[in-house]
């Protein structure tokens, strides 16, 4: 199957400020994250991509705005809503020190799986439409353009979150002791039989040896060669 990155939004104004935004309208990214989405874009620039795909959450439209101008290419660009933001119901809005007094937040952080946000949707739920989004345009862009294809995906913390742990085979109760930075890039290969996760929450690092797909098909027994020996180190994994 194809390959997908996952790029997390730079930056927002609610997120230097420790609001959870949520799915509040106009939350956009701060001078910061206009920056760090800047950075992405010009790491990624070396793939060529098939395709950019983005919540329709404006701080992810931005990000994917800063990917889409700096291929040499352009790119076909759309939204889709199945990879927004987690509807946080009465949560949306507050602060994160506020939320963290309350009994609700430890069972996020130990027991997503159970969660349904006051007024708004279950983890389990969040992932499940999350997952079937990702993997439904994965296999449309490998269809159209062969296993060797890149693409990407802008999305929130936990969805990419939520995605990684489906990857890996993780139950949702343990998606926790991930990360998914402003602006990072994890990614996935979709393989015929299992996901392999090639990288998590890089936000630094070449990478264009996506371009040059040794990542694709089955993992290699062994481990492989990995990348030609002419290019640079694969991205930093930041766990």
């Amino acid at each position: 199957m194809a390959t997908v990155l996952l790029v997390r939004h730079g930056r927002t104004t609610a997120n230097a400020t420790g609001l959870l935004a949520g799915r509040t309208p106009g939350v956009a990214l701060d001078a910061h994250g206009r920056d760090q989405a800047a950075r992405t874009g010009d790491r990624i620039a070396a793939v060529p991509v098939a395709g950019v795909v983005s919540s329709p959450l404006e701080r992810c439209r931005e990000t994917a705005r800063a990917i889409v101008e700096r291929q040499a290419v352009a790119p076909p660009s759309s939204v889709e809503e199945e990879i927004t933001e987690c509807d946080y119901g009465r949560w949306q809005g507050r602060r994160l020190d506020d939320l963290a007094k309350e009994d609700l937040w430890r069972t996020v952080q130990s027991h997503p799986s159970a969660v349904v946000f006051p007024g708004g949707e279950s983890m389990t739920g969040m992932q499940a439409r999350a997952v079937a989004a990702i993997r439904r345009h994965d296999a449309e862009i490998e269809a159209e353009h062969g296993p060797g294809a890149v693409w990407v995906a802008v999305s929130h913390g936990d969805i990419i979150k939520s995605v990684l742990a489906d990857a890996l085979g993780m139950h949702l109760d343990m998606f926790q002791r991930l990360e998914a930075g402003p602006a990072s890039v994890s990614i996935v290969s979709y393989g015929a039989v299992s996901p392999r996760v090639l990288a998590i929450n890089t936000d630094s690092g070449d990478l264009s040896w996506l371009a040059k797909g040794v990542h694709a098909g089955d993992a290699a027994v062994g481990g492989g060669a990995g990348a030609p020996a002419a290019e640079a180190a694969a991205p930093r994994i930041v766990t």
